[in-house]
């Protein structure tokens, strides 16, 4: 019988010789630094100028050898390493939650932000009058599951406007009232890579009792958090963009007082307190956040998720953090010999490691992302806006040639 499906009592493993030599070897004993020296690890940084990690942050070479380890492993010896898969699981959970400063018990793997908000949602018991504070902004994924319970049970959703992709922290605070019973927004802004002072709502979201949720996907991996210290009661995100992982990799963390708020709508198997006592049909529901997980997931995923959490450990989230905010500010250097002008507020307060852009007189920013890709520059078009994202594995050369690009187009 294999062991209880719980992270923090899953069975350690050490990696063989052959293992270590076809993953870890790579990434050297001496300590990589943003930029060149992690560059050779992006093969698609230098297959284009790739500023587009708000869309896909790039697999890295060693996060594609542990995705393909466990593939050949299941293929060569079926379940017979099953306990070294779910320890890889408990690890990439471990190396997540100190990326957010919580405890691994109180964060759940899902496919995506949009289950992780779904579950959420659906897991309250919603009165009709009830409230929800977001921002009309917001990426879908932080907008259809509010809606979702807006429509079935009579809930209001009230939303801060946008200018420019922003919105006014006075705003949207302002909208919180005693039937307010969550606000959620994102840390950074998809459109337009506007940072939201997560602190300040957050002390006004506890100030009437409402849960306060974040959508990390466009920031976790430029930087690291301490949600408890920022009030954070649930988060979610994915690990695609900035952490570097595979797409299916998704999370939700939940605080300790917010798991007591929520039922399990989406259960399963592992749901529960015993999960590998099959004749127990009447256990509790786990206590934390791994209650919010129902079944099997892809092993190899995480495999790919732990090896990009470790690349990403070795450089330092604070490194990574600091190098990107240097490239930003030489990118907007850069910009002022050009035809294009930065979107949103640009206060250093607010700003992320997105830039948003718009030409003083070409409106499609479609055409703009097409012209840069026939020259295997990789941005997207994003709510009329060409946003540009770069990353840990770019450089002050591919910003160089981007914006000689920018000057081409007239």
């Amino acid at each position: 019988m294999y062991p209880e499906l719980n992270p923090l009592n899953e069975p350690q493993f050490a990696l063989n010789e052959t293992d270590i030599k076809s993953t870890a070897a790579e990434v050297k004993a001496t300590r990589l630094l943003p930029g060149e020296p992690v560059r050779h690890f992006f093969p698609a940084a230098t297959n284009y100028v790739y500023l587009n990690s708000a869309a896909v942050g790039p697999l890295s070479t060693v996060a594609i050898e542990a995705v393909n380890r466990q593939l050949r492993d299941v293929s060569e010896h079926g379940s017979e390493h099953y306990t070294q898969w779910l320890s890889v699981k408990s690890s990439a959970r471990s190396l997540l939650a100190s990326a957010m400063s919580v405890k691994p018990e109180n964060l759940a793997f899902l496919r995506n932000t949009s289950d992780a908000f779904s579950v959420i949602a659906n897991g309250i018991d919603w009165e009709k009058g009830d409230n929800i504070v977001s921002f009309e902004g917001e990426f879908p994924a932080n907008y259809y599951p509010w809606r979702g319970v807006a429509d079935r049970y009579g809930v209001r959703l009230k939303l801060a406007k946008s200018t420019d992709g922003c919105f006014d922290h006075e705003e949207l605070v302002g909208l919180i009232d005693s039937r307010t019973r969550l606000v959620s927004v994102s840390a950074v802004q998809f459109s337009s890579g506007f940072r939201a002072d997560l602190k300040f709502i957050a002390d006004a979201a506890h100030s009437v009792g409402a849960l306060f949720g974040v959508d990390l996907i466009q920031s976790l991996g430029a930087r690291a958090y301490d949600l408890e210290s920022l009030g954070v009661d649930f988060a979610a995100g994915g690990a695609h963009k900035w952490l570097c992982g595979p797409e299916g990799c998704g999370y939700l963390y939940v605080s300790d007082d917010c798991r007591k708020r929520i039922f399990p709508v989406l259960t399963g198997w592992i749901s529960v307190a015993e999960p590998w006592d099959f004749e127990d049909r009447l256990q509790p529901f786990r206590n934390n956040a791994l209650a919010l997980e129902s079944g099997t997931a892809c092993s190899s995923l995480f495999y790919g998720l732990e090896a990009s959490l470790k690349l990403l450990n070795q450089i330092g989230f604070k490194e990574i953090e600091a190098y990107l905010e240097e490239l930003t500010d030489f990118f907007l250097s850069q910009l002022e010999d050009t035809d294009f002008q930065v979107v949103g507020n640009t206060d250093k307060k607010y700003r992320s490691q997105i830039v948003a852009l718009k030409h003083r007189e070409i409106s499609s920013s479609d055409a703009i992302a097409s012209m840069l890709r026939k020259k295997g520059i990789i941005i997207s078009a994003r709510s009329g806006y060409l946003r540009v994202a770069p990353h840990l594995f770019n450089t002050k050369d591919d910003i160089c040639r981007l914006v000689e690009a920018l000057k081409e187009i007239q």
